[in-house]
């Protein structure tokens, strides 16, 4: 199974949290599949960090790659083609 990875998902399955069920948990931890983190997850990571409110124990750019590699997560780009896409999708009224 192939799992995207949101970004509380990923924070709390790295920080061994309750608040992410065990069931995802598991299948997060499952052998086999791609287990992925878009960069936009990275960049909302950053972003709430420069705003205090998620506090790291040590900076982004040396906490992440680490924890990536160590648990088999792969980083995904966005590319052009995606960020074109997000043009043509249906408006929504607020």
């Amino acid at each position: 199974m192939n799992l995207l990875l949101d970004t509380h998902a990923f924070l709390w399955f790295m920080e061994g949290s309750e608040r992410i069920s065990q069931r995802a948990r598991d299948g997060i931890e499952a052998a086999g599949g791609v287990r992925a983190l878009s960069v936009a997850s990275a960049w909302e990571m950053a972003i709430k960090t420069s705003l205090g409110k998620l506090a790291l124990a040590k900076p982004l750019g040396e906490l992440l790659p680490p924890l990536l590699t160590d648990a088999g997560i792969e980083l995904l780009p966005i590319e052009i083609g995606d960020v074109a896409r997000v043009a043509t999708l249906p408006s929504r009224s607020l």
